[in-house]
């Protein structure tokens, strides 16, 4: 039997924002991604730490960073390809699983280059997670509430990425970044127990259904054709690349800076910046209420401006300024991050789980080159060198972004 017209809002069985089932998925899905981004960042605000302990330079320290997203960025179509077939829900599970196994080895790297494999791996094993989510909640939540079920989860990312570089400063100080390594993979695990028991069992190891318009007996590489080619998605996934790149940039560097003069804060106080992370929740959930009353684009460009202003401040030797413009920067990326990733779910109707996971390999790409760039140009010429890329960075995505402005909605079956 053929469908030639789409089922109305009162036959969706999907959950609605307010049930039981909505709040435990949204639920489950921010505490994969606060064990995601825990893990993934633990080292980011112990990286002095990590390039004393082995004698090294803020650029080869930054490594510890970068190869961890592009394994992640490198297994994100993996992933996605293996979720097509025994679900998302249950990739997730085992992308946290085998992150958290490998995060309990990391601590006890004696050499540089084993602590690089271990974080490339764990990174790899991530991929599961990025690859999975948005397109499991724009197929499991009600069309109507899955905007703001993105949002939700991607406050998740801050509200990890925060969490995990505040214990890490802290247990750093207490022990060496062993502790803090070690800190956010307890975190980490108890993040994966919460998804596991939380999620609704019903959902948790059937497949992903198919999305509208999907044929099902695609090929891979047919599904990743249609994520190239639809008009749209290359833009957005530009967004993703430079503007997680400009933010890596920045905060890949962020605890060199705040070690250094003039501020020569310790290692737990550096991490205390951390807290503009907060700022990056808000955004994020906002995000999607702020897209479904003015628009994608408008939200978009509007966080790209407040992006540029607040990297404008970061020029600035005062630290409660330097707070402001960090918190200002979090907000806007966040988001402008949560506006694209929805609007990919959104945009792509064949092959949602491909190109979801083409734009979280944007994502990851941009982290792990423009991050390992930024610490290169901090060795090179310092903080405000590092400030400028930055910049120039975010410039070219809302030049790109202007190819977004009249795009028309997507035909659906």
């Amino acid at each position: 039997m053929t469908v030639t017209s789409v089922p109305s809002e009162t036959h969706d069985p999907r959950p609605r924002a307010g049930t039981a089932a909505y709040r435990r998925t949204v639920i489950a899905l921010v505490a994969a991604a606060v064990a995601t981004f825990a893990q993934l960042w633990a080292v980011q605000p112990i990286l002095p730490a990590i390039a004393e302990g082995f004698d090294t330079s803020a650029g080869q320290a930054a490594l510890t960073v970068s190869l961890a997203t592009g394994g992640l960025a490198g297994f994100t179509l993996i992933w996605s390809g293996i979720a097509d077939r025994v679900g998302r829900a249950r990739v997730i599970a085992i992308s946290l699983l085998l992150a958290t196994l490998l995060g309990f080895a990391a601590p006890f790297s004696t050499e540089l280059w084993t602590l690089l494999l271990l974080r490339t791996l764990q990174g790899a094993a991530l991929g599961g997670v990025s690859a999975a989510a948005v397109a499991y909640l724009a197929e499991e939540i009600h069309p109507a509430d899955a905007p703001k079920a993105t949002g939700l989860y991607i406050a998740g990312n801050p509200l990890g990425g925060m969490g995990g570089r505040l214990l890490a400063g802290f247990a750093a100080d207490l022990g060496g970044w062993q502790w803090g390594v070690a800190a956010n993979t307890l975190l980490g695990l108890v993040s994966l127990a919460v998804f596991v028991l939380v999620l609704p069992r019903s959902s948790r190891t059937a497949p992903a259904p198919r999305a509208a318009g999907d044929p099902g007996p695609l090929s891979l590489g047919r599904r990743l054709r249609a994520a190239a080619t639809t008009r749209g998605l290359l833009p957005m996934y530009a967004q993703a690349l430079l503007l997680m790149g400009a933010f890596m940039a920045v905060y890949n560097v962020l605890g060199f800076r705040l070690t250094d003069e003039p501020f020569g804060l310790s290692q737990a106080m550096a991490s205390l910046l951390f807290l503009s992370y907060t700022a990056g929740m808000v955004g994020s959930a906002v995000a999607g209420s702020a897209t479904l009353r003015w628009g994608r684009y408008r939200v978009l460009t509007l966080a790209t401006l407040l992006l540029l202003v607040g990297i404008g401040g970061l020029f600035t030797t005062s630290l409660p300024l330097l707070f402001l413009a960090l918190s200002l920067l979090t907000f806007a990326f966040f988001s402008a991050h949560a506006t694209a990733s929805a609007w990919v779910g959104f945009h792509a109707v064949t092959g949602r789980a491909q190109a979801a996971a083409v734009y979280t390999l944007a994502y990851y790409l941009g982290a792990g080159l423009f991050g390992w760039l930024g610490g290169v140009v901090y060795d090179a010429v310092g903080w405000n060198g590092t400030v400028v890329l930055a910049l120039t960075l975010t410039v070219l995505a809302g030049l790109v972004a202007l190819r977004l402005r009249r795009l028309p909605t997507p035909a659906q079956p």
